[in-house]
């Protein structure tokens, strides 16, 4: 099927101009003024916005987690990411500490396939570093496709690796070309401070937020970043919070280090006061924590800067019967937030409407960024001949409410239940197909492709 859209304001990473986009199959084939081309369909995008597909690269589907498993699968999951004007995620696998990580790419294979209505790629979360686990690297980044590698500084028992084992796998992802995440807390400061809560009888959703101080975010974020100096291997914390872990951030690129910065969306716009609604504070546990006013100021100042680059969601959301698990102990409440469906227009309502960013900075922390550092770029995060036509025809004037009783998420409560936004996504193109429009989901499940990733760059 062929696609031509008119007079819509094309807005990249780079530019803004308004231009005709003809698409032919998956593909962007033309752009330019007044283009005299026959097209299946013609839409009229005058007085809209256009902006490449956004790119959520912290998504958490279909996953194993504290007994039970985050609300959303693959289908919903993808489906209220196009709803959000979000055409491709990337899930994180989890190994199972003791196999093999090719065992885990195969059980979250078994999840995706066939069920994505989006497009989605892995992260790979290495969770025990061995002689074996080193073997597979190469393979998984050069036939697999999969080039970033999640570490977690903290879950001591399931998740968390020690610096040694960080140290080793930095030094076989630099050899292969890959990139390493990480969860950057420090989980025995944590397990400490929760332990000492509970002795003192403390079980309300508050003492979640009081077990994760700003320091143990911020010393992780150090050492983890150090630890990147010295192996060179490119490097990126995923959902930074706070304004200690941001000065170490800035303190990299001084050195001239590959370390790059994700905060989510919930982090620039909510704060520590919602922990303060006695156990209602359980649909805002998440880790890191929601932090403070001076934390949001620090977030968005980066991202204007340039040392926050992505702005994403770690989407990871639980029914409140599953939050409802620790009503008597806050370390058994499921820890995530539904939010895959609202990045981008609350992104661009409380970002570009209040001109705290740009709307070329809009795309660039929602889309482009991430597709060049996780080696999606020029296929996805751009505008272009040759691109796949994944765009979002978007209203910057129809302001509109967000509710549990409207958003697609498969989650029974909303963390932004009654919040306006200015600004909808209207219609949403996923690889050259109208996947939203009027409100309606157009495609199936299964229309989803796996992105196989190139190695990052490392140049934004």
């Amino acid at each position: 099927m062929s696609i031509l859209i008119k007079n819509g304001r094309i807005i990249t990473a780079s530019e803004d101009y308004v231009a005709d986009i003809f698409i032919e199959g998956e593909k962007i084939m033309q752009i330019g003024k007044d283009l005299q081309v026959k097209a299946d369909r013609t839409i009229d995008a005058s007085g809209k916005l256009i902006f490449p597909g956004g790119i959520d690269p912290h998504v958490h589907l279909d996953m194993p987690f504290m007994g039970t498993f985050s609300s959303d699968s693959y289908e919903t999951g993808t489906t209220a990411a196009l709803f959000g004007g979000t055409t491709a995620v990337i899930d994180f696998i989890l190994q199972t500490q003791g196999k093999p990580l090719h065992d885990a790419l195969r059980e979250w294979q078994g999840r995706a396939t066939g069920n994505a209505v989006g497009d989605y790629s892995f992260h790979m979360a290495v969770t025990d570093f061995n002689e074996q686990t080193k073997e597979e690297i190469k393979d998984l980044v050069n036939k697999e496709g999969i080039t970033s590698f999640k570490t977690f500084m903290a879950y001591k028992g399931a998740l968390m690796i020690d610096d040694r084992q960080m140290v080793g796998l930095m030094n076989e992802v630099k050899k292969q070309g890959g990139m390493v995440t990480t969860h950057a807390t420090n989980g025995d400061v944590i397990d400490f401070l929760v332990a000492k809560h509970k002795a003192e009888g403390k079980l309300s959703p508050l003492y979640h937020y009081l077990s994760q101080p700003e320091i143990t975010e911020s010393e992780a974020s150090g050492r983890f970043a150090d630890m990147a100096y010295h192996t060179g291997v490119p490097a990126y914390i995923v959902h930074m919070t706070c304004e200690g872990a941001h000065n170490h951030v800035r303190d990299a690129a001084r050195r001239n280090q590959q370390v790059y910065a994700e905060t989510c969306i919930q982090y620039l716009v909510l704060d520590a006061s919602l922990y303060d609604k006695g156990f209602e504070s359980a649909k805002w546990v998440m880790s890191p924590p929601l932090r403070e006013k001076k934390d949001q100021a620090s977030l968005w100042a980066g991202i204007s800067q340039g040392s926050v680059q992505v702005v994403a969601t770690d989407h990871c959301p639980f029914k409140w019967e599953q939050k409802k698990l620790g009503e008597h102990d806050f370390s058994k409440i499921p820890n995530g937030h539904p939010a895959i469906e609202h990045r981008m227009e609350l992104l661009f309502s409380e970002g570009v409407n209040k001109g705290r960013i740009s709307l070329n900075k809009f795309v660039e922390v929602s889309s482009t960024n991430a597709a060049k550092i996780f080696g999606m770029f020029p296929r996805k995060g751009c505008i272009a001949p040759g691109s796949d036509a994944d765009l979002v025809i978007f209203d910057p004037k129809e302001k509109h409410t967000l509710s549990a009783k409207t958003h697609h998420m498969n989650c029974d409560y909303s963390g932004y239940e009654g919040w306006e936004v200015t600004g909808k996504c209207k219609t949403i193109l996923l690889r050259g197909t109208i996947a939203v429009e009027d409100n309606k989901l157009l495609i199936k499940k299964g229309y989803g492709q796996f992105i196989k990733r190139n190695k990052s760059s490392g140049i934004i």
